[in-house]
C-alpha cells in the first residue's frame, strides 16, 4: 500500500486525510521531517501561505521539502498549498518551496466575503467537479511544461508538471474525491509504474 502525506502544520489537514483515505491508501499526519523518508507523496493543504512558510521554516521542512520535490515524489498543493509550490508570486521577490514553473496571484478571487463555489471542467476527471474558492489564488502564467487543467472564467484554477499538482480551490471541502484519487493515481504510477 503506498502512503501519502498531509503536511500538518497548518489549514484543512483533517479534510485531506478523509478524501486521501476514500482512496484506499494510508494517510500519514506529516508534523516531523523525518516522516517525509516513509511517503510516497505529500499534499499541501490549503490554510495561510505565510503562516505555513514561518512554520515551515520555524520547524525545518524548507529544505527537505524542497529535497522531497526535486526528488520526484509527487505533491499536491490546494489553494494555499499552490502557492507554496509557485516559482513566481505576483508582488512578492521571493517565492516559498518553488517547485512548479507557474506565477501565482494571492487572493485573486477577493477576500473571505468573496468566497464562492462553481463547478468546473477538469482535464482528466470531469465537467462537474465541484470547487470551493475561500481567498483563492489565480494560477497567472505558466511555463511550457505545465498542462492546464481547469479554468474559471479564463483564468487558470489547477496544473500539473509532472509530478506536482495545484489548483486554486479545496477539493477536501467537499464530498467529491475525485481530485484526490486523480493526486493517488499519479503517486501509483511513479511509485508502481503501469
Amino acid at each position: 500500500m503506498i502512503n501519502i502525506g498531509v503536511l500538518a502544520l497548518q489549514g484543512a489537514v483533517r479534510e485531506h486525510v478523509q478524501a486521501i483515505e476514500a482512496n484506499d491508501v494510508n494517510v500519514v499526519i506529516v508534523k516531523k521531517v523525518e516522516q517525509l523518508e516513509d511517503i510516497d507523496g505529500l499534499v499541501f493543504p490549503g490554510g495561510e501561505s505565510t503562516t505555513m512558510r514561518r512554520l515551515i521554516n520555524k520547524y525545518g521542512f524548507y529544505e527537505p521539502l524542497k529535497d522531497f520535490g526535486k526528488n520526484g515524489k509527487p505533491i499536491f498543493g490546494t489553494c494555499a498549498g499552490a502557492i507554496l509550490m509557485a516559482k513566481e508570486l505576483v508582488g512578492h521577490a521571493e517565492p516559498h518551496i518553488a517547485l512548479m514553473d507557474m506565477k501565482v496571484e494571492r487572493n485573486a478571487f477577493g477576500r473571505q466575503r468573496e468566497s464562492f463555489e462553481a463547478l468546473l471542467k477538469v482535464k482528466g476527471i470531469g465537467d462537474d467537479v465541484q470547487g470551493v474558492f475561500i481567498r483563492a489564488p489565480i494560477i497567472v502564467e505558466v511555463g511550457k511544461d505545465v498542462e492546464v487543467l481547469a479554468e474559471y472564467e479564463g483564468e487558470i484554477v489547477a496544473a500539473r508538471q509532472g509530478p506536482f499538482l495545484a489548483c486554486s480551490y479545496h477539493p477536501e471541502l467537499t464530498d467529491d474525491v475525485r481530485m484526490h484519487q486523480y493526486f493517488v493515481n499519479m503517486v501509483r504510477n511513479i511509485v508502481v509504474p503501469t
